[in-house]
């Protein structure tokens, strides 16, 4: 059974930045602002480098992602989503995930990466394991 309800698959969509938190090798937290998205039942990153993420993820795929949505709850608070989850990297397919993803977050027609030969980069797979916050995934 998915974790991903129709209501988180809309948050998740909707085209709000996203925190994600992987782990330093000192154990501390590493937070990099994300766009996301979902394919079948996991969510989606792309990165076209190999930066910090990347390395976190290849040494400990346990990862930490929230997002806020424009919505409030029937007490007056912001509705927000958390989702913990594993991550996996799959080479490649970076350029085109975040084409896909530049129509929700910049809008319709925007080329990125605005280069003419992206490297193939990285998409990171996150495979949700607890999902949590003030929303209608709360229960």
């Amino acid at each position: 059974m998915t974790l991903l309800t129709d209501d988180v698959r809309a948050a998740v969509t909707a085209g709000h930045l996203a925190h994600l938190t992987t782990i330093d090798p000192d154990g501390s937290p590493q937070i990099s602002l994300v766009w996301v998205g979902i394919e079948d039942d996991e969510l989606v990153i792309g990165h076209l480098g190999s930066g910090r993420k990347i390395a976190n993820l290849a040494r400990d795929p346990r990862v930490a992602l929230s997002i806020e949505t424009d919505q409030t709850n029937p007490m007056g608070l912001q509705e927000y989503l958390v989702i913990r989850g594993t991550a996996r990297i799959t080479p490649g397919g970076a350029p085109e995930l975040l084409q896909r993803l530049a129509g929700v977050y910049l809008g319709p027609g925007v080329k990125f990466p605005p280069m003419e030969e992206p490297p193939p980069g990285n998409v990171i797979r996150i495979t949700p394991t607890r999902i949590g916050g003030v929303g209608p995934w709360s229960g």
